[in-house]
């Protein structure tokens, strides 16, 4: 049951954090928007903000030439889970993360970020009435726990393992795609594509990649609910951005500037 739950608020809550709120590759209704990022806050890892600006810290951190291993997942796997799950690394020179005007003015993400654990209650509620406290230890703290886990996992993997189609020439940190584990990932398996065209709604650039996250932003799209959907041929230009194959992904048509003298 913990399972289950655990990607049935995953993956609108991944959609909502990773691709609508810190990247802003689609464009919503502001009830939806809400309603997404909620989902995510039930991760139970912390309020929108909170989210946001360490995922905004790991990112300048991985951009930069040289990047501590806390960032990077380049220690043992012990020591990498560790840290993640139960440290946190702080900057003498940290860079300034400012969240746009809209974000800094909504006061549902307020409310979130300063009660986000007690967002918690109405899923708990639910769950009580319908199976007890058991369906609550299974559905809050086991899912909570199992996220959390998840979260690192993930990041650990696909800073690892895996095949590069793309690097980024100035960026001490390189990601890479997990073949098999699109679908169980929701699509953020493909995390060297990620890394090439962060603000892509779209992950997985080949037919043979999977990417559940996008399609559900595509169901989204069909029936009026998103739109402005940015896809790897709208990103400008990145002259950093270096093709490792001969040709680009399938079904994509990018302008051959966007990886300048690689194909």
């Amino acid at each position: 049951m913990s399972a289950v739950l655990t990607v049935l608020i995953m993956l609108p809550g991944s959609v909502g954090m990773h691709r609508l709120l810190t990247y802003r590759s689609f464009e919503c209704p502001k009830w939806l928007e809400h309603v997404l990022v909620y989902c995510g806050v039930l991760s139970g890892i912390g309020g929108p903000r909170r989210m946001l600006e360490v995922h905004e810290l790991r990112d300048w951190c991985q951009r930069q030439p040289l990047c501590h291993h806390f960032f990077s997942h380049q220690s043992n796997i012990l020591r990498d889970a560790f840290w993640v799950l139960n440290c946190r690394c702080e900057l003498d020179h940290p860079p300034t993360i400012q969240p746009e005007p809209e974000f800094e003015n909504d006061r549902f993400y307020w409310f979130l970020d300063r009660y986000w654990m007690a967002a918690q209650m109405p899923l708990a509620v639910v769950l009580f009435l319908i199976g007890g406290w058991s369906w609550c230890v299974w559905g809050i703290s086991v899912r909570v726990a199992m996220t959390h886990i998840s979260f690192w996992g993930i990041a650990y993997l696909v800073h690892n393992f895996g095949s590069s189609d793309w690097r980024v020439e100035t960026a001490g940190v390189q990601g890479y795609n997990v073949r098999g584990l699109g679908l169980i990932l929701l699509g953020e398996a493909w995390h060297n594509n990620h890394h090439a065209f962060p603000e892509s709604a779209r992950f997985g650039l080949k037919w043979t990649q999977p990417d559940p996250g996008y399609w559900f932003v595509l169901f989204l799209q069909s029936v009026g609910l998103a739109w402005n959907v940015k896809l790897p041929e709208h990103h400008p230009e990145r002259v950093e951005l270096v093709a490792l194959n001969d040709r680009v992904p399938d079904g994509m048509s990018l302008n051959r500037t966007v990886v300048k003298g690689c194909l």
